[in-house]
């Protein structure tokens, strides 16, 4: 199929991939519902977890944009209380039920949206259950990240800790 609208880039991902996209301000959306779900991880760590989850056989889509890439994920259980401040430190984000994520209308690298398929959905994908994607995105290596409230007397600053790289405010 040649999809050179977004109705038409609508109705593939809808056929093709079996995802529930809808079509909303002229962009191919991917709701988050009860039964799907996205995990938002800095590029650096989302390497290293599709990595470690194609070596399990756990693997799903990704989507990348520059910075950041978002895993497609089956929702079993949200993280709460030491995991989800343990995530935020990592700065992996679980949006809820009803945001939404942009999908590309190119099979190529980098549209419009600013973002590629890293690892394309399939027909009758199995996605990874959330716990696995979140399991794995922590012990994929050492905190990379993490917000500075007590390094930056409780201002909320943030630190990046990569390499020397980003601000360093306290």
């Amino acid at each position: 199929m040649e999809a050179r609208t977004v109705a038409d880039w609508v109705r593939c991902y809808q056929r093709e991939f079996g995802l529930p996209v809808r079509e909303r301000g002229g962009f191919v959306m991917l709701p988050i519902t009860a039964n799907l779900c996205v995990v938002h991880l800095p590029s650096a760590r989302a390497e290293k977890v599709l990595a470690a989850m194609r070596a399990s056989a756990e693997d799903g889509p990704v989507l990348a944009r520059h910075i950041r890439w978002s895993v497609l994920a089956t929702p079993d259980e949200r993280p709460a209380g030491p995991l989800a401040d343990e995530l935020a430190g990592l700065d992996v984000d679980v949006p809820g039920v009803g945001s939404a994520v942009m999908l590309p209308t190119s099979l190529g690298k980098w549209s419009r949206e600013g973002c590629y398929w890293v690892r394309f959905p399939q027909l009758g994908d199995a996605l990874p259950a959330l716990s696995a994607v979140l399991r794995t995105a922590i012990e994929v290596g050492p905190q990379r990240f993490s917000t500075a409230l007590s390094e930056s007397g409780e201002r909320g600053k943030f630190r990046y800790e990569r390499d020397g790289v980003g601000p360093r405010w306290p």
